[in-house]
């Protein structure tokens, strides 16, 4: 063999390695093989968003419960589905694998680039959603909201929500709602007799001194010191604090 020639399968082009590694793609082509059919697509879509059992996904598809169940079966077996049981009722949810995440997101690509005209939560059908979501979160300050159950709720993929969100409002969901929490803190701070435990929790602290913290990251001041000073002056001390720096 020649110097030249030993050279070449001593540097192997990459490429061609990875192609001869066959059971990579035949992994890689079972699970693309579990969405060929279209139900089962379906179906995995659906639980990539909410846990459901064999009855309510039959009712929602308009199919039979075995037909469901055999779909369900052939997800299990490919490691997309996880079950749990429940007395008699097994309820079922993707698998908490990054390979799912992957494929729910795939799924919802390609039917916006193959039907862009029906969406599935991206574009403006995303700004929608989102605008949804904040409504809601508004509502519900004084509780801890995952995005995973927001993603749930509001039928649309975590990262997908997480940027539209971003490209809406210019921030990520945790730092803006935050901002949210500590302007509702000052307003009852100001306006009521509640005390700073009773209003951490009105805007989703179960800790009084995290609630302290994150208030003073904000406003530069703890909520006692922050109450007192607007007692004092009225108005809000951040305000008259900023205007004191300017005159000086």
């Amino acid at each position: 063999m020649s110097e030249t020639e030993h050279l070449h399968r001593s540097l192997r082009d990459p490429v061609e390695e990875e192609v001869g590694r066959v059971s990579r793609f035949e992994t890689a082509s079972e699970l693309f093989r579990q969405l060929a059919d279209p139900t089962r697509t379906r179906i995995f879509w659906l639980l990539c968003h909410r846990e459901a059992c064999v009855s309510d996904i039959a009712e929602l598809l308009g199919m039979s419960s075995p037909a469901v169940s055999h779909h369900l079966r052939s997800l299990t077996d490919s490691g997309l589905l996880s079950a749990r049981r429940e007395g008699k009722e097994v309820f079922y949810r993707s698998a908490d694998r990054e390979v799912c995440d992957l494929l729910h997101l795939t799924v919802e690509r390609v039917i916006e680039f193959t039907c862009p005209d029906q969406g599935s939560g991206h574009g403006a059908g995303a700004s929608d959603t989102v605008l949804s979501v904040h409504r809601y979160l508004q509502e519900h300050l004084s509780e801890r909201i995952t995005i995973d159950q927001l993603s749930r709720r509001f039928l649309i993929n975590p990262t997908t929500l997480k940027t539209a969100f971003k490209q809406v409002y210019g921030d990520s969901i945790a730092s803006h709602f935050k901002k949210h929490r500590i302007a509702e803190a000052k307003r009852q701070l100001r306006e009521t007799d509640r005390s700073v435990a009773e209003i951490a929790a009105s805007v989703g602290y179960d800790s009084q001194s995290r609630f302290a913290e994150a208030f003073r990251e904000e406003t530069g001041l703890l909520p006692a010191r922050f109450r007192n000073a607007s007692a004092q002056g009225g108005g809000d001390p951040e305000k008259r604090k900023d205007r004191g720096s300017e005159e000086r």
